[in-house]
């Protein structure tokens, strides 16, 4: 006879075989894990706390007030336009925070001797760059530009870049002396050189300020116009196509910095570059690292807001459709909102709506992306699919193509879930587009698309 099981009985034996069913291994770790008692933690003693962040101070400083902050943080508290002491709220200056050499020193013993409550040992500040400093340093890579002492400006960039890395108090000193346009200026000058004697110094320091521009960003009107100006932008493109990786890196971002700023001079001389184009559309074709293609399509984007007709017309004759196309199929977030910013704009030219169209994958693209990424990307995907769609030809191609993938049920989610502004009218009139062609074609939804040859049917 059997009897009948208990609800206690059958829920201890559904424990016993859910536990049965865990590794060894893991199960002997867990108990293991419950038996340790957790590591005390260190009390940090609060004369070591900055009163501003309430942190562990790094690199302590002290106020003509007597009391003492961490370096950053009062600095940051200055930089703010409250030129008090945060406690006592006396006047204070930067420059008359003096380094406690003694509180550093305590708080580094106190480190080591808590080192098995897992507390790391503060590093002993370096000294940061005075004003001085930092404009004897600029005024050196300068003046080598000047006479065409390439060896000496690379080495005096390399001094500058080294020092602002080290610190975001360094990079704000040579920022505030003006660290962007003495390196601008210094590239234009070394750029324009034509002396064969020094090119491979030439080559170097030029791939130095490159990597130091990066650190001061952002560029001033002057800096942009010194590396827009011709000269330079033939060198840029010359290293977009031939430098070394990390070069180009540095190149493409120094680019995407000037398009971004809208400075419609900068760009009108980007555009006439020769072959700037050409290595724009190669750095997203062949990557040599995400930043640099993305920086590549922010800066394709630029110029073609700047100049459709022409810009347009080149990243078509290019294959940039194909290319855009192709790249949305897999790819990231960021990756993905930008390449779909250049396809929506370069698709007002009829030339790259035709691209578009002899594609098998721009229209199932375009609808997977619609409220499958971001909002941004989803903006930038409906305008595309309206400006396909609202041109297409009378035979109605791509709108029978659009409806086949899903893209009217997702726009109509779109406009259930709320969008605005634009996206709300070009979701709102590719509906009416689509509902015209909808008596005569299955809609169905598509999962993926990888590997598509041919248009859904």
């Amino acid at each position: 006879m059997v009897t009948p099981m208990t609800r206690a009985r059958a829920r201890a034996r559904a424990v016993r075989l859910a536990v049965s069913e865990i590794p060894l291994v893991v199960r002997r770790s867990a108990r293991q894990q419950q038996q340790q008692p957790p590591e005390p933690a260190a009390d940090v003693p609060d004369h070591f706390l900055c009163p501003i962040s309430l942190d562990m101070m790094r690199d302590p400083v002290t106020a003509p007030t007597g009391i003492t902050y961490d370096r950053d943080g009062v600095e940051v508290w200055l930089e703010r336009g409250r030129p008090t002491c945060p406690v006592t709220g006396r006047p204070l200056r930067p420059e008359e925070l003096v380094p406690n050499h003694a509180t550093r020193r305590m708080i580094q013993e106190w480190c080591v001797a808590n080192r098995a409550l897992g507390v790391e040992r503060v590093p002993t500040p370096r000294v940061p760059v005075s004003a001085a400093d930092a404009r004897e340093i600029l005024e050196g890579v300068a003046a080598a530009a000047r006479r065409g002492d390439a060896a000496a400006c690379g080495r005096m960039v390399a001094r500058a870049r080294a020092l602002g890395k080290e610190s975001e108090r360094n990079r704000r000193c040579l920022a505030s002396a003006g660290a962007e346009r003495a390196l601008a200026l210094a590239f234009s000058r070394l750029a324009a050189a034509s002396s064969d004697q020094q090119a491979e110094a030439r080559a170097c320091a030029l791939e130095e300020i490159l990597a130091a521009l990066v650190v001061f960003f952002p560029l001033d009107e002057e800096s942009r116009c010194c590396i827009a100006s011709p000269p330079s932008l033939d060198t840029l493109v010359s290293i977009l196509s031939h430098g070394e990786q990390v070069t180009r890196v540095s190149a493409v971002v120094v680019l995407r910095e000037i398009a971004s700023s809208c400075d419609n001079q900068c760009l009108e001389a980007m555009s006439k570059a020769n072959a700037m184009y050409d290595a724009l559309v190669n750095l997203v074709a062949k990557p040599v690292s995400p930043q640099a293609t993305k920086a590549a399509l922010v800066t394709a984007y630029y110029l073609v807001k700047n100049d459709i007709e022409h810009a347009a017309s080149r990243l078509v004759d290019l294959g940039t459709v194909e290319l855009l196309v192709e790249l949305l199929a897999d790819a990231d977030k960021g990756t993905t909102e930008k390449a779909l910013a250049v396809l929506d704009t370069v698709l007002v030219a009829a030339k790259a709506r035709d691209r578009a169209y002899a594609h098998a994958l721009a229209v199932p693209v375009l609808a997977k992306k619609t409220m499958h990424v971001s909002d941004m990307a989803t903006e930038f995907a409906v305008s595309a699919l309206w400006r396909l769609c609202k041109n297409s030809p009378a035979d109605g191609g791509c709108k029978a193509e659009a409806l086949q993938v899903g893209a009217f049920q997702k726009l109509l989610l779109l406009l259930q879930l709320g969008c605005d502004g634009v996206t709300k009218e070009r979701a709102s009139e590719l509906l009416r587009l689509l509902n015209a062609s909808r008596d005569s074609t299955e809609c169905i939804e598509t999962a993926d698309f990888k590997g598509l040859k041919r248009p859904f049917i």
